[in-house]
């Protein structure tokens, strides 16, 4: 395992359908995350074609096809893993995630397990299956925004030997908890590094805080946005053996 890996998270705003403006913008972070030296870029939750937006279930995609193709030249081009979310048909539709190497292979699919609210509820179908990956020497895993709140699901990942989430969310106000406190805690409870990569501004009426984080795995706030658009770099370093939480090894149930 790396003594420290350099992540990148990019907080922007949504691309509200213009998948070209998107892609160049994602294109220009992923070079300057790549120049940077970091191992892999997060963007937000479903990027392409933007959260928000009825044309989704129209413009979604098939795993594997021109988005991802581009996408993948994109992490290829830059020399930096990639780990972007987006609107999948595959029969029916779900709220996705994929995560390539900087050789643009792809590494892994994930659908998102815990749709939000009525709408999610609506749209897409429900995700069944964790993704755990290889990622040069720590294991890593996907989860989509209201996912990373659920702590059966930070405790399953960390009984599989996960050390890293990567997290593309799309949350709005009045939830700045989840980025605040919430995030961090899970870090800090089962000792792995989070990459919570948010949007800012608004997107019809979701109006977006922003808040993107990227956790060390004691709880550490290594680096965060504000408000506004932002491109975060941070080395994570593995856990500490003599900082880790005994709460795993003196848990009681009480029946």
């Amino acid at each position: 395992m790396e003594q420290d890996m350099r992540i990148a998270l990019w907080q922007g705003p949504s691309v509200e359908c213009d998948i070209e403006a998107g892609m160049t913008a994602l294109g220009a972070a992923l070079r300057a995350a790549g120049a940077m030296g970091a191992r892999v870029l997060v963007a937000p939750e479903l990027y392409l074609p933007g959260y928000n937006q009825d044309a989704l279930v129209d413009l979604a995609q098939p795993r594997g096809g021109p988005w991802h193709q581009r996408l993948a030249a994109l992490a290829r081009e830059a020399c930096c893993g990639l780990v972007v979310g987006y609107a999948e048909r595959e029969g029916v539709l779900y709220n996705a995630a994929v995560a390539f190497g900087a050789d643009g292979a792809e590494l892994a699919h994930y659908r998102k397990i815990q749709l939000f609210g009525p709408r999610e509820q609506r749209l897409f179908a429900f995700g069944e299956a964790y993704a755990v990956f290889d990622f040069h020497g720590r294991k890593a895993a996907l989860l989509i925004c209201y996912d990373i709140e659920f702590d059966h699901h930070i405790s399953a990942l960390k009984a599989m030997g996960v050390d890293l989430i990567l997290c593309p969310t799309a949350c709005p106000k009045p939830f700045e908890n989840v980025a605040q406190s919430v995030v961090p805690a899970h870090s800090a409870n089962h000792a792995l590094s989070i990459a919570y990569a948010n949007y800012c501004g608004d997107e019809g009426d979701c109006a977006y805080f922003g808040l993107s984080v990227i956790t060390g795995p004691h709880g550490q706030v290594m680096a965060q946005a504000g408000a506004g658009p932002a491109l975060l770099v941070a080395d994570i370093p593995p856990p500490d053996p003599a900082r880790l939480t005994t709460q795993a090894r003196d848990r009681r149930f009480i029946r």
